[in-house]
């Protein structure tokens, strides 16, 4: 560390902005301490991930879900969450993790949130069933009003307020280079100033790592792929450059810490290209239509049996990965798309995101034609036509090539269709079994279309989208105990040094195990957060 370096002190230093960072920053600040606060990007994507996120948590035995008839406990939701993550012997500390968050994230996340003065939703979603039923047994989604947004602004107004003693340095643009050690102990760390270049020397008591995963860097991504899963040739980049790992690395190989699980990944299985892409490779992930068919490269309806979301998303992205060619076709028409075609993110749900409740409800009954009219503009992955015969067209044309033929492509739809010829009482196709029962819960039933022919009179034009796997998030990260303490390779609290949030696997290294439940991310930085700082301040019970 150089002498001249600018030299700033205080009790707490947080590295990273996103929304584990600020719950440490904001607890610690509430519990007396100093706070200094290191931040890579722009003042105004202050929040990461989380300020694009759509703000869906995972949440047990609410309020909410009482009001729904929903009978849920925590011991229900560790059976779904344990037989869903797939869990090894070894994970003792990711196990516990999972435990400590379906036991306490009703009061540590939906009554904290509630009183900061955040809202969900009046309904509970039903996510991540599973195939065999091995997923979320009950509904557990929530989803904030507002979208993760209103959580990123409300959290730092909050800080802004808890600031107002001089508690708390903010530095944006900045990237922490390496931590200090003194007597044995992390006693802070050494940034760059990322706009002027000139060095800055940290020092703290206490050093808190919030720097989200590795998926925002494909060459960390496709180093720790699991060597028995297909991987894609392309990808697309649904987190952030700045999710590179290196902080990660950096623990392992000065401190011993150790990295877990680094080949599990909650990646999306349909991506498309953001048409205004913030960073090269930038992709935006849908929420895919239950209704629309899902296709190969040829324009063949990939089974035998049919990719539907809603159910367990692990297994689609590897159905996906192994295609022949990078990409796939989804392909429905335009009464589907108005009432099912989302993208998941704040960005593109305007009427959450603004509050907007009289237009919310509207597109929810009469359909989003403004979001499929917006796509057709923008989206170059996004294809219209009034035939088959046009629609293949402009599928070749996107990809460069003659991989469909109208003929292939007529026989899938056709062969479909040929479901509904006999009434609407003898469907025996697994997608159509898959969406009736999907629509036994209101809450899909208002956002799945009833099943009807892709032909159906009235229901054009045709649509194709042409999906691609997109990087999301990290599920493992470095190893933590339930204090959000980072362990060394002995299994021992490095002094000094806590680690939250995605960085350190949403807890334990790796608390979701191969599969999430879904909306368990969010949750996952505000309890690991809050557990590092009651550590930090002595007031954690072991």
């Amino acid at each position: 560390m150089t002498s001249s370096a600018q030299i700033i002190s205080s009790d707490v230093l947080v590295i990273g902005g996103g929304l584990a960072g600020i719950v440490t920053a904001l607890e610690s600040l509430r519990a007396g301490k100093s706070v200094t606060l290191v931040d890579r990007d722009t003042p105004e994507r202050f929040g990461g991930l989380a300020r694009w996120a759509f703000g869906g948590m995972m949440l047990v035995d609410t309020p909410l879900q009482k009001k729904m008839n929903i009978t849920d406990s925590s011991e229900i939701a560790f059976k779904d969450w344990r037989s869903f993550g797939e869990f090894s012997a070894e994970d003792q500390l990711p196990l516990q993790w999972a435990r400590h968050y379906v036991e306490n994230c009703r009061s540590e996340v939906y009554d904290w949130l509630m009183n900061e003065g955040i809202k969900f939703l009046p309904t509970v979603n039903w996510v991540e069933r599973g195939r065999f039923g091995d997923g979320n047994s009950v509904p557990r989604y929530h989803v904030i009003w507002g979208t993760s947004r209103e959580l990123v602004r409300t959290l730092i107004a909050a800080l802004q307020r808890e600031s107002g003693r001089d508690q708390l340095t903010l530095l944006h643009q900045h990237r922490v280079t390496e931590l200090a050690q003194q007597a044995g102990q992390v006693s802070g760390a050494m940034a760059i100033n990322e706009t002027s270049g000139e060095s800055v020397r940290l020092n703290a008591t206490t050093v808190v790592i919030a720097t989200g995963g590795i998926n925002g860097s494909h060459q960390e991504c496709r180093k720790n792929w699991p060597v028995d899963r297909p991987q894609p040739t392309t990808m697309l980049n649904g987190a952030h450059p700045y999710a590179d790992g290196r902080m990660h690395h950096w623990v392992a190989d000065y401190l011993d810490g150790q990295i877990t699980h680094a080949g599990e990944m909650w990646n999306y299985a349909a991506g498309f290209a953001h048409p205004y892409p913030h960073f090269s490779g930038h992709g935006l992930s849908t929420i895919p239509c239950k209704s629309a068919l899902w296709l190969n490269h040829q324009g063949e309806r990939i089974g035998p049996e049919p990719l539907v979301t809603g159910f367990d998303t692990h297994w689609l992205c590897q159905r996906v990965a192994e295609q022949e060619k990078p990409w796939t076709w989804h392909l429905l028409n335009w009464r589907i798309a108005a009432k099912e075609f989302a993208i998941s993110g704040a960005e593109h749900n305007a009427r959450i995101r603004d509050k907007q409740f009289p237009q919310f409800v509207k597109e929810l009954l009469l359909g989003n034609h403004r979001l499929v009219r917006q796509m057709q503009r923008e989206s170059r992955d996004f294809l219209v036509a009034d035939n088959i015969v046009d629609l293949t067209n402009k599928m070749n044309r996107l990809t460069c090539s003659n991989d469909i033929s109208a003929t292939t492509l007529q026989a899938t739809v056709d062969a479909f269709d040929a479901n509904f010829a006999k009434g609407t009482q003898l469907f025996n196709d697994p997608q159509i079994r898959l969406i009736q029962h999907a629509r036994q819960w209101k809450p899909d039933r208002l956002r799945t279309c009833k099943p009807a022919p892709l032909q159906q009179k009235g229901a054009g034009p045709f649509i194709a989208i042409r999906m691609q796997l997109i990087t999301r998030k990290s599920l493992g990260g470095l190893l933590t105990d339930l204090h959000s303490r980072v362990l060394n390779a002995h299994g021992e609290p490095i002094d000094g040094l806590y680690c939250v949030g995605e960085a350190a696997g949403f807890g334990g290294g790796g608390a979701n195990g191969k599969r999430s439940l879904e909306g368990t991310f969010l949750p996952g930085c505000i309890m690991t957060a809050r557990a590092a700082v009651r550590s930090i301040v002595g007031r954690d019970k072991p």
